[in-house]
């Protein structure tokens, strides 16, 4: 298991839900300043759960960043 935290605009607790949605606009107003499309979250569920992964997200709100934990099954001599 992997943690990854960012300090980034968080999550509110009613998109929470919605964070790897591929269609999901999480805050239409705060895209504008970012170019993006909102998919990376999307993609990088697609990617771990290939390998019978598992991602999830936690957020204390907007303006407090975002923890995802990253579960993937290894073999006991992988590290």
């Amino acid at each position: 298991m992997k943690m990854v935290a960012d300090t980034g605009d968080g999550i509110s607790a009613e998109h929470l839900p919605h964070a790897f949605a591929r269609v999901h606009r999480l805050d239409v107003a705060r895209d504008r300043g970012h170019g993006g499309a909102r998919i990376g979250l999307a993609i990088a569920k697609v990617l771990i759960e290939a390998p019978r992964g598992h991602i999830t997200v936690t957020s204390d709100g907007p303006g407090t960043g975002s923890t995802f934990t990253i579960t993937l099954p290894l073999r006991p001599d992988q590290p």
